[in-house]
């Protein structure tokens, strides 16, 4: 399987910058998963494609301020430190740029000096580990310092943090939003819920791993970064019961897909879990557990595009894109939605 069989031609002023003045107002792509045959809608028309005992399921991971802008201790030379995971209280693997000049023992300065850190080790792929120092509470000196982490493709300065997050956020972790989520509002939740579709709950804590492109030609030889994942008996329950009956689960974004195929059994059943995933899906992947998805439209050549073709097959899944390239569909983190399931199921 050759990358360049995922490639698709984008326009670039087709890339999203800003989010929508109303997250529901999005455009929503229906593509039915068994004939690929489209539908152009917007995101609130969403309930009339779920049924009574269907299942959502969300991330509520959030996201948080992770981008730090500082410098060198000694130098003064600017310095931006993104922050991936927690390793201890103050401990964080890191990526930094510029990274040649951080070596073990460089010292860093932010919010002139009310938080400092030190390279501590250097990990895989070049990444930092860095010591953090501070007096108070690391989380309010991040958000009082931090930037959202936004991807390299949106260069537009972000005016209300809140709009790179879900309305369901929970649980802080993230190095960038489950962007599927972004479309929904706590009323549309409302309205889905009052119909009579379960909404169940997964946590898996993006990473920008995520944004990493596909280098190998060869897609089988590409190593998929891994994340943290949790999900809950009530959770499990919620989903077991919804197979069990005979109802869709339908997963909002590729990060609650691979959260719930990474967990689940042989059987498709689910079980409180949590872990670490590097779950790649590609094409010939048999999903234990989803029948649906709604998500956004991703990069050319990109592991998402990848897992979304397995859903809905390649050629249907880029004869879709190419018609979104068409009719003007906003791309990305920012972008409007697709709906994969099989429509005329119920």
């Amino acid at each position: 399987m050759d990358k360049k069989d995922f490639y698709y031609d984008l326009p670039e002023e087709l890339i999203a910058q800003d989010p929508l003045e109303k997250r529901s107002n999005s455009k929503m792509m229906v593509l039915d998963k068994k004939s690929g045959d489209v539908t152009h809608r917007h995101f609130y028309d969403i309930k009339e494609y779920l049924h009574p005992g269907d299942c959502l399921v969300i991330n509520n991971t959030k996201v948080i301020p992770a981008r730090l802008l500082g410098e060198r201790e000694g130098t003064g030379a600017k310095v931006e430190l993104l922050l991936l995971k927690r390793k201890t209280d103050d401990v964080w693997e890191t990526l930094v740029k510029p990274g040649k000049k951080a070596r073990i023992g460089t010292k860093l300065s932010f919010g002139n000096g009310l938080l400092k850190a030190e390279v501590i080790d250097i990990v895989e792929e070049g990444n930092r580990l860095v010591q953090f120092s501070y007096d108070g509470i690391f989380e309010e000196i991040l958000d009082e310092l931090g930037q959202m982490p936004l991807p390299p493709y949106i260069t537009h300065q972000l005016q209300d943090k809140n709009r790179y997050q879900t309305v369901y956020a929970k649980y802080d972790g993230s190095a960038a939003a489950p962007t599927a989520g972004l479309h929904f509002t706590e009323e549309l939740l409302q309205e889905i819920r009052d119909m009579g579709v379960s909404i169940a709950e997964v946590t898996l804590h993006v990473g920008l791993g995520t944004f990493r492109p596909v280098k190998v030609d060869n897609v089988l030889e590409h190593h998929m970064h891994s994340e943290f994942f949790q999900i809950t008996q009530e959770a499990a329950d919620i989903i077991n019961e919804t197979k069990r009956n005979g109802h869709r689960v339908i997963s909002v974004g590729t990060t609650s897909t691979r959260t719930l195929e990474s967990a689940a059994e042989e059987d498709g059943t689910l079980q409180e879990k949590s872990g670490w995933t590097d779950i790649f899906i590609y094409p010939g992947y048999k999903f234990r557990v989803i029948d649906g998805l709604i998500t956004n439209f991703h990069l050319p050549e990109s592991t998402l595009v990848m897992l979304v073709s397995a859903l809905a097959g390649r050629e249907h899944v880029l004869a879709a894109y190419e018609e979104a390239v068409k009719e003007k569909y906003r791309f990305f983190s920012f972008g409007d939605a697709m709906l994969i399931a099989d429509v005329n199921e119920s």
